[in-house]
């Protein structure tokens, strides 16, 4: 965070000097100081979450390739006439936190032949153009690599949030 509020620093200033940088140093150490006192920052905190950097930039690069694959698989569908069958999938999640429950959807909206109808909670409902456009997709690359940062951003915060048990299979579909 240091590091940040020092970049902004220099930023809003529209100039690099020495004084602008000194200045910097000073007012985002202090600015620093205050949020580990009274906010629940730390450098330890801090450093865990800068390490999940790597992982991030995976995961974009992932959401890239598998829009890219997607928009490949759904050029078929547009140019054939034959009827589609577009399907709804009613999913059920593993993860935690709302912030990976939220990425997921919109990862999947962002997927060309998928639309996140609803996410509450940990249960999605997820239209398709067809069942085989979610085949696979409840232990993909996508929540493979959430799951990842999720762990990873938990155990830098030092919470534990127990397992929840599955109400029904992790997905079904229904035809309309």
């Amino acid at each position: 965070m240091f590091v940040l509020l020092l970049l902004l620093w220099i930023i809003y200033n529209g100039q690099f000097t020495v004084e602008i940088l000194l200045f910097g140093i000073a007012f985002s150490g202090l600015i620093f100081a205050f949020m580990c006192k009274f906010m629940g920052y730390s450098i330890k905190k801090d450093l865990a979450y800068a390490s999940m950097i790597p992982l991030i930039l995976e995961y974009i690069l992932v959401l890239f390739i598998e829009i890219v694959k997607a928009n490949i698989a759904v050029v078929p569908f547009m140019l054939t006439k034959k009827k589609q069958e577009p399907v709804l999938i009613f999913y059920q999640t593993k993860l935690k936190t709302k912030t990976a429950r939220v990425v997921l959807a919109n990862s999947i909206t962002l997927t060309p032949g998928t639309i996140t109808v609803s996410c509450e909670e940990d249960q999605y409902i997820i239209h398709c153009l067809n069942a085989d456009m979610f085949e696979g997709a409840e232990d993909g690359i996508f929540v493979r690599l959430l799951t990842k940062m999720e762990d990873k951003a938990l155990k830098a915060a030092g919470i534990v949030i127990p397992e929840k048990e599955e109400k029904e299979g992790p997905y079904h579909e229904q035809s309309y």
